[in-house]
């Protein structure tokens, strides 16, 4: 969640990838800090080694493994490397085959995927057909109340047509279905295994059963997660170089720090910007940066209060100190966003990122028109309530800056403590956004389309944190959604980005690069947003030979 002062990237190719050229993740940026310059890279340098094994840091304990579940970061940065998805989204932000070897869409409405053959699960069993059908369609069983439901909304059925052929047919033309099974929607686990597993399935009770490069081994609730090496993994390339992994939990952004720098865990994603400076300067390992899809946003969860007004929510918008929250939640490294979905969103078609994001305008600081506007949607004095959390530093950072912006525009913005696992709750359990009129989100895309963070402002829509709806706005997706033609579809997301950004039903604040530390002993990690499903932990081995 970094943005570096300078991001310098080279292209670098992906096999079998879909995609070409370098991802608008991965452009050129200037950053508002007053650090020293950063390199942004999909990668760390190659291991030189096997390992016995390595321990990882988590900011929080998963409140899931079950994959149809998993909404967030630290359920995702576990399962990457245990379950996998018919189709891959590689380190450089494109995608390639996983489990499917190759697809096809004979018509609009339809799309046949080849599974790729002699795939083994954990337990031994070979992968089939029936276990993709029966891993995706769980997810469309209200039962589950997958979070991942709103992906199916267009699909009429999922069918086995052949022992290693199944067939998706969907209600009408969508673009983004088929990308999203590269994330958690693509899921293959065994159907053996959730039949047996039931209620237990994905909690510290169950197993797992997938067909990933690590096993789960233990889940010891409150303390760890191991993972063991899986030495029947299909992806000759992907061999694990460590035995095994073990997952710490550590809340406590200084405490996580001090983990880093004392060796008690090896490294971890997403660092705390507080650290940084003392990351860089301590001789104990490698601060990096990576491609990033995410932009922090103000995700607006109650239009029938004050922010009701989009009049009131351009106030706030225009209130906010976006160079100074970079400095204190950022560290510097990081520039203000232009666009609820950030700029490294815009890697489907990377030409495209100059026209439809770069001319967007820099965002507007001016207290005075703002605490106008406030006057005039005759708001002045209006409760606005923020959830803070100590998850993460920034977090906090933020909400202070918008509590201060906010009163200075006449606006009553009051902050509501939440603790770090309440806090993920907000996002998957409505009842938990009771008495928020907003939430500080990391808004990030799971596949390289600038359009599939826009999905979530969709009336009814999962990630429709305040159940906005906007007529213009579902037409202006729906067309975009319609268009299989990438370039194309870029111009038409970028109608929908307008709406957006008219509207603000989620305010833009700033966006930043993925980070990751890795202590002297290792190397070898995908260093951006990928390893939420990309299998990261298999490519981690010995620094030194």
């Amino acid at each position: 969640m970094r943005t570096p002062r300078f991001i310098a990237f080279v292209c670098t190719a992906a096999v079998a990838a879909s995609l070409t050229a370098c991802s608008g993740a991965t452009r050129p940026q200037q950053g508002t800090g007053a650090g020293a310059d950063y390199t942004v890279s999909p990668t760390s340098p190659a291991a030189k080694g096997p390992l016995s094994s390595f321990t990882w840091s988590l900011y929080a304990e998963p409140y899931t493994l079950d994959y149809a579940l998993a909404y967030d970061y630290p359920p995702n940065t576990v399962l990457a490397n245990v379950c996998e998805q018919l189709l891959r989204v590689t380190p450089d932000l494109r995608i390639e085959p996983g489990l499917a070897v190759k697809w096809a869409r004979p018509d609009p409405r339809t799309l046949v995927y080849t599974l790729r053959s002699g795939v083994r699960f954990h337990d031994g069993a070979v992968m089939t057909a029936d276990d993709v059908v029966a891993s995706l369609k769980r997810q469309m069983d209200p039962a589950t109340a997958s979070p991942w439901g709103s992906a199916f909304k267009t699909v009429e059925s999922i069918e086995k047509t052949g022992p290693l052929e199944v067939t998706i047919r969907l209600g009408k033309a969508d673009a983004l279905f088929h990308e999203l099974l590269a994330a958690s929607p693509g899921t293959v686990v065994s159907a053996a295994s959730l039949a047996k597993e039931g209620k237990d399935y994905g909690t510290p009770k169950g197993k797992l059963n997938c067909t990933g490069p690590y096993a789960l081994e233990k889940w010891a609730q409150g303390d760890s997660i191991t993972l063991k090496k899986h030495t029947g993994y299909w992806d000759e390339k992907l061999a694990p170089k460590s035995e095994s992994v073990r997952f710490t939990f550590i809340e406590d952004a200084a405490a996580r720090a001090n983990a880093f720098l004392s060796g008690t865990v090896d490294g971890g994603y997403m660092v705390p910007s507080s650290s940084f400076d003392r990351l860089r300067t301590s001789g104990k390992g490698s601060l990096l940066f990576g491609p990033n899809t995410a932009a922090a946003d103000l995700a607006v969860t109650n239009f029938k209060g004050a922010l009701g007004d989009v009049r009131v929510r351009r106030a706030l918008s225009m209130a906010l100190d976006r160079k100074n929250i970079v400095k204190a939640a950022a560290g510097g490294v990081g520039v203000p966003a232009k666009a609820p979905a950030a700029r490294g969103a815009w890697a489907l078609v990377p030409e495209k990122t100059a026209a439809f994001y770069d001319t967007l305008p820099e965002p507007v600081h001016d207290v005075v028109a703002a605490k106008k506007l406030v006057e005039e949607a005759g708001a002045t004095g209006r409760p606005v309530t923020i959830a803070t959390s100590s998850m993460a530093p920034e977090i906090s950072v933020v909400a202070h800056a918008v509590q201060a912006a906010g009163r200075q525009i006449g606006l009553d913005v009051r902050l509501k403590p939440v603790s770090p696992d309440a806090y993920g709750n907000i996002f998957v359990d409505p009842a938990a956004r009771d008495g928020l009129d907003l939430v500080i989100t990391n808004g990030y895309d799971n596949t390289p389309d600038p359009l599939e963070f826009y999905q979530y402002l969709r009336t009814e829509d999962f990630g429709n944190y305040g159940n906005w709806s906007d007529a213009e706005y579902d037409l202006a997706f729906d067309r975009a959604n319609t268009e299989y033609d990438p370039a194309k579809r870029a111009e038409l997301t970028a109608e929908v980005q307008k709406i957006a950004l008219r509207e603000l039903p989620s305010i833009p604040v700033y966006e930043a690069p993925y980070s990751v530390f890795l202590g002297k002993r290792i190397t070898g990690a995908p260093t951006g947003i990928s390893q939420l499903y990309y299998p990261w932990a298999a490519t981690i081995g010995a620094a030194q030979s």
